[in-house]
């Protein structure tokens, strides 16, 4: 099993080009599912959770094909209309092949999915929504077996509860070969949303809305095959930005946007940091200040991403006086706090409510990676750290930040994969 050896106290530079968005291309994957012709994707990171999802697209009779940042996906015929407990365990984001599935071909059978341990993600929203557009739902071991209709899905309201990005997503797809309008209200408005609506426009689809709190999906008989660039990874962009923060330094994040990072991009301001939009991307460079403490609360976007709050809290452990760091969007999402503390943070939890009272310097040590989030803030911590930090069970982190060591030591850090004994 790999580790990371991190030598911390060397400030950031260079240009660095940020990877296609993990989330949205999961989702564009999936919806080649939703037509016969060839889906082309540029900018799909190579990623653990996209080879996994290849197999089990490949369970279904999709042929791909990688060329570099290139995806060709062809699913000419849906051999298989059922997704495997064994391939859908391993990564949440498979149980979004339900939906094309059952509006192509009229019904399917996926597996309930695992995913990480942040606490519980349930899929109800998914078949709520479904069963108001016609489809019979079955629960049966471990399985959702759903049918539509005998003329197919129709169009229907959906109010979500909240506004989950997975149901909006799936919903939304669903929605393009669905009979008449369907309407989802307290959509989620995250990025990846725009980036997939997008890419179904493309594909031929009539969706409206994306990025706000109401979407409209005008169902067609058919979707065509389409190119589409997946766009940047917003939690890749704002976890080197933090990097930057946090070790002092300049680098042009290339093919980032302040606006693709909600408030977060605010709050970095207020942190000490320039983060100014260029015409390359986004750049991003702390001089010689300290960083400025600042608390948080985690929101659906534009609000701060929980998928950034790990990173954050790594950030504010040298921070300029006291942070509070609010989790509201998953239980369970601390586990890495531990592990800051082993590098010298001063970090206390109260329920879902992180304090973090910055010191002056973090001391390299042996930590451990719980989750993919967490992983990465223990590599910020240990870049800003004194002496060596190694960092195990990295696995984690190649389920979501492509060629991340590579990256960091082209833009000056001393970082190296190694095999654990």
């Amino acid at each position: 099993m790999d580790k990371l050896a991190i030598i911390g106290g060397r400030p950031l530079y260079g240009d660095l080009r940020i990877s296609g968005a993990k989330n949205s291309a999961l989702k564009v994957m999936a919806a080649c599912l939703l037509t016969a012709d060839k889906l082309i994707l540029d900018e799909v990171p190579d990623l653990a959770d996209v080879r996994q999802l290849l197999v089990l697209l490949d369970n279904h009779g999709v042929k791909a094909e990688r060329d570099g940042q290139r995806l060709t996906l062809d699913a000419g015929h849906i051999s298989s209309t059922t997704a495997p407990y064994e391939i859908v365990r391993k990564m949440r984001a498979s149980f979004n092949v339900l939906g094309p599935i059952l509006a192509r071909e009229g019904h399917a059978k996926v597996s309930l999915p695992g995913g990480c341990a942040i606490g519980a993600r349930p899929v109800n929203f998914h078949l709520m929504a479904f069963e108001a557009m016609g489809a019979k739902i079955e629960l049966e071991e471990g399985y959702v077996l759903a049918e539509a209709p005998a003329g197919g899905l129709k169009g229907a309201v959906v109010d979500l509860p909240f506004p989950s990005v997975g149901a909006t997503e799936h919903v939304m797809m669903t929605a393009c070969l669905a009979n008449g309008t369907t309407i989802i209200n307290n959509a989620a408005r995250e990025p990846e949303l725009t980036d997939l609506a997008d890419c179904l426009n493309a594909m031929g689809g009539k969706v409206e809305g994306a990025g706000t709190s109401q979407i409209t999906i005008q169902g067609v008989s058919s979707l065509h095959g389409a190119q589409h660039e997946v766009v940047a990874d917003r939690i890749e962009l704002g976890s080197y930005a933090m990097a930057v923060g946090a070790t002092g330094g300049e680098v042009l994040l290339e093919r980032g946007r302040r606006d693709l990072l909600g408030v977060a991009a605010d709050i970095l301001d207020e942190c000490g940091l320039s983060l100014v939009d260029e015409e390359g991307g986004l750049r991003v460079s702390r001089w010689g200040t300290p960083t400025v403490s600042q608390s948080v609360v985690t929101e659906p976007y534009p609000g701060l991403a929980t998928d950034l709050q790990a990173q954050f809290m790594a950030l504010m452990s040298k921070g300029d006086g006291v942070a509070t760091i609010k989790e509201t969007v998953f239980e369970n999402r601390f586990m890495h706090v531990p592990e800051l503390c082993r590098l010298g943070a001063n970090i206390s939890v109260d329920g879902q409510t992180a304090t973090v009272k910055g010191v002056p310097s973090l001391k390299g040590a042996e930590v451990m990676a719980t989750d993919l989030r967490a992983s990465m803030s223990l590599i910020i911590a240990a870049l800003s750290a004194e002496g060596q930090t190694m960092i195990s069970r990295v696995y984690h982190l190649d389920r979501g930040f492509e060629r991340l060591d590579e990256k960091l030591r082209q833009m000056g850090a001393l970082i190296e994969r190694v095999k654990d004994d």
